[in-house]
């Protein structure tokens, strides 16, 4: 059979895709890509879809997926909201990437005062929060824009994922991986997750050679964490999941938009479950609650 790789046409997402169709011709497995342009690549407000900024970049490939129109969606796992699809599963986690955020500048220092781009309110609030005095400007576009802006001086920096930089073989001249400490990656950052119909056998027989276990656990994890709190890439939430055997580490945080407040944990578990649950009852009592409810009541 020749399995139908839906993703968006993004050259992210395309080189994403063909990450996936290589993986399978290890197997064996014949595949082909399909491109499809989501909601949010069309500009739609986040109103237009079901799961908010989120479900944007991922609306019409599920329903293509829910309607047999595709075998398969490639998804930047950062991308997908945290309730499931009934009848979808993610059916394969490859190996993550590094999640790190990576700080691209256009001189070799960051300067007082910097202009530094992004769009993203989890880098927003840990910019500001990171580095007092620079003026946080919004930065959209693929990642092409994104580094052309910061070459014409239209930014001094931009905050980019450097699992994206890494899968388009791009090395800036001028880039500074971000640690934890600074800057907690947006859940899911890093890894890929490949949906199917949960009746499709033969489809997730041919991805379950891809499947990496401890991605998938420190993916589960995050995304367990994000449903709990209600986060999504509107939110200012940070999650990062590490495996070593069966023990599970995360450190997760809740910020306010200006950076002024922040709730920060690191739990240690033996589930996926257990560090979501640990994770989201020690945000609470560091007041994530709270956070998040001002964020409603400015909205």
């Amino acid at each position: 059979m020749t399995l139908r790789i839906g993703t968006r046409r993004s050259p992210l997402a395309l080189a994403q895709a063909d990450e996936v169709r290589l993986r399978l011709s290890e197997q064996g497995v014949d595949s082909e890509i399909v491109p499809m342009s989501t909601s949010g690549d069309e500009g739609a407000p986040s109103g237009d879809a079901p799961a908010g900024l989120k479900g944007l970049f991922v609306d019409t490939i599920l329903d293509a997926l829910e309607r047999n129109e595709i075998d398969v969606a490639v998804h930047s796992a950062k991308d997908l909201p945290a309730e499931s699809d009934d009848g979808l599963v993610i059916a394969a986690v490859p190996p993550r990437l590094d999640p790190a955020d990576v700080l691209v500048l256009r001189d070799a220092t960051l300067r007082s005062g910097a202009v530094i781009g992004t769009s993203s309110i989890r880098r927003r609030a840990q910019l500001l929060r990171a580095f007092p005095g620079v003026t946080v400007s919004d930065l959209r576009g693929n990642v092409d824009t994104r580094l052309r802006k910061v070459t014409e001086g239209v930014v001094d920096a931009a905050v980019l994922a450097l699992a994206g930089l890494t899968r388009l073989g791009v090395t800036p001249n001028h880039s500074a991986p971000l640690g934890s400490d600074v800057m907690v990656p947006a859940p899911g950052q890093g890894a890929l997750a490949l949906q199917a119909r949960a009746d499709d056998l033969p489809t997730l027989a041919a991805l379950a050679p891809l499947d990496h276990a401890a991605s998938r656990a420190a993916l589960e994890a995050e995304r367990s964490l994000m449903w709990r709190i209600g986060g999504s890439c509107a939110l200012p939430l940070g999650a990062l999941a590490t495996v070593d055997g069966s023990r599970i580490e995360m450190v997760a945080v809740v910020i306010s938009p200006d950076g002024s407040r922040v709730a920060r944990v690191e739990v240690v578990s033996d589930s996926p479950e257990g560090a979501a649950t640990l994770a989201t009852k020690g945000l609470i009592a560091e007041g994530a609650e709270e956070i998040l409810e001002a964020l409603e009541d400015d909205a």
